[in-house]
């Protein structure tokens, strides 16, 4: 039941992803971070089988940090996206990786802005994406209330309507999510929505 979207604001990109980490019927945690950085200023949220998402969002992160090793220069957010989806598309031959992915950076030329890539090495700038069951909702959601050049406040705000429509809509929804933002500044981490949380085990 995974739940990963995202959208363009004014002068920054939010992606938000649920934090569960569920096989069959078992949730075997609740913080999972499926956000992962890929540089200063690029962030890579995924969906998708756990070890597949894992591998190739690090095999990603890794190949883009070589490319700013040997030329001194990092990939724009257009450049990590289409070097993302020659991946996928050259694995789909050989091995897939069932893994979705919306990424999202912010270059000094262009502003920030935020790619769909699906699973099949599907590519496009988008300004609102979503990924899994929570896409439903979030999708929708999104349809009714945003609109183009949203300040922090009012993507937040609509970030918060997304996870309240999932948790009160989907029937096994996700209790946790985080939210990450890249704008000039770079990427972080700018909040959890939590209503689980993760307690340690008691000594033995």
């Amino acid at each position: 039941m995974e739940c990963v979207f995202g959208l363009v604001g004014n002068g920054f990109a939010i992606v938000v992803a649920d934090t569960s980490a569920v096989h069959s019927i078992l949730v075997h945690k609740s913080n999972e971070d499926k956000i992962m950085v890929l540089d200063s200023h690029k962030l890579i949220a995924a969906s998708g089988e756990p070890g597949d998402r894992v591998q190739f969002t690090e095999y990603i992160q890794k190949n883009v940090a070589l490319y700013q090793f040997r030329n001194g220069i990092p990939l724009t957010t257009a450049a990590a996206a289409n070097f993302t989806r020659g991946e996928l598309a050259t694995a789909l031959r050989k091995n897939p990786y069932s893994v979705n992915i919306l990424l999202a950076g912010y270059d000094k030329e262009t502003g920030p802005s935020l790619y769909y890539i699906d699973y099949i090495a599907t590519l496009h700038k988008v300004e609102k994406g979503a990924f899994g069951y929570g896409s439903y909702f979030s999708l929708s959601m999104m349809d009714r209330h945003f609109h183009s050049g949203m300040s922090v406040e009012e993507a937040i705000d609509l970030v918060d309507k997304c996870i309240m429509e999932i948790r009160s809509r989907l029937v096994v929804a996700p209790p946790n999510f985080v939210i990450k933002i890249v704008d000039k500044d770079g990427a972080r981490e700018y909040a959890w929505r939590e209503s689980v949380k993760d307690t340690p085990a008691p000594p033995a």
